[in-house]
């Protein structure tokens, strides 16, 4: 039993330090409802010309900010453009800067 303790004791210090010297990726896990798994989440790069993000979490309300006006359902994969026919009832999960950000993470836009 003691043998197995010392065994549990050295991996469990081998994992941490293989965690310790992992670089960070900027994924994190977005929980979901309980019959789905997780969903892999990657921070938005910054890139050269803007160094605002690309998307921003909507408010508990479901509301975007000025700056991010294009709202998204991730459930459904689509997204809303202001002054579309549901763009106002609609509950975002994400708030994206402009409709092309929206569509480079897989988003279609709205049918009406």
């Amino acid at each position: 039993m003691l043998g197995l303790g010392l065994l549990a004791g050295a991996a469990y210090a081998v994992w941490r330090a293989v965690e310790a010297r992992q670089q960070p990726t900027g994924l994190t896990w977005e929980p979901r409802p309980f019959p789905y798994p997780p969903e892999p989440r990657v921070a938005p790069a910054a890139t050269g010309d803007d160094h605002a993000p690309g998307w921003v979490d909507a408010a508990v309300d479901g509301a975007c900010p000025a700056s991010h006006p294009v709202k998204a359902k991730l459930s459904s994969g689509i997204y809303h453009l202001p002054g579309g026919s549901n763009y106002d009832r609609t509950q975002a999960d994400r708030c994206y800067a402009s409709a092309a950000k929206a569509e480079s993470d897989g988003l279609r836009p709205a049918k009406r």
